[in-house]
């Protein structure tokens, strides 16, 4: 299972989730109170082993922003939360995460022909594109169609309840943000349990 902690803002975080066994974490550079500037990624990003892969979330990105933030930050895997278009993503030289918010099945017709690496499937927008701490019907995403070794989870996702999301999603990789904190901050803890529960019975 690959385990993604998004809205890394500290080295002290990345390190706890590097520590707990995280593949992936996350720096958000959309209008987010979790958003870091690409130095600030750079920086924290350094720190860390390289086989923790940094992912960069975006929403509406100018694709000339986007490529300039990625070399800055030195990105392994670009995010898309927006209304990017498969054109769009084409012009990414990087491995590629599209999100879906996921309302109804079909919310789910979209992912047959977007070029990318992973699909990402997400709850619905609120304030922000993703990191609302809502979960949606995992059942729409027992679809047969949808390539699990591709497939992300998210949203709403927390230590109590992710197992059974894998169970009834099997997805390939998890990704957890406001689930892992405590007054919108990360918490060692909550970070520690999440990932030891989505890695159990592997």
């Amino acid at each position: 299972m690959i385990v993604k902690i998004c809205g890394i803002q500290s080295v002290e975080a990345g390190q706890t989730a590097v520590d707990a066994g995280a593949d992936m974490i996350g720096f958000v550079f959309a209008d987010s109170r979790r958003r870091v500037s690409p130095e600030q990624a750079a920086g924290i990003g350094k720190k860390l082993p390289d086989h923790v892969k940094k992912v960069g979330v975006f929403v509406n990105e100018p694709i000339e922003s986007l490529l300039v933030i990625a070399e800055t930050a030195e990105l392994d895997y670009i995010q898309l939360h927006g209304d990017e278009t498969p054109d769009y993503t084409k012009a990414i030289r990087k491995p590629v995460i599209k999100a879906f918010s996921v309302g109804s099945e079909d919310d789910l017709k979209q992912l047959a022909d977007y070029p990318c690496d992973y699909y990402l499937l997400d709850s619905p927008a609120e304030a922000y594109r993703g990191g609302n701490g809502t979960t949606f019907d995992w059942s729409l995403a027992s679809s047969e169609t949808i390539p699990r070794e591709r497939l992300f989870l998210a949203g709403g996702l927390h230590a109590g309840n992710i197992q059974q999301a894998i169970e009834e999603v099997s997805p390939a990789g998890v990704d957890v943000s406001s689930g892992v904190e405590t007054d919108g901050q990360k918490d060692p803890i909550k970070i520690k349990q999440f990932i030891t529960a989505a890695k159990r019975g592997q």
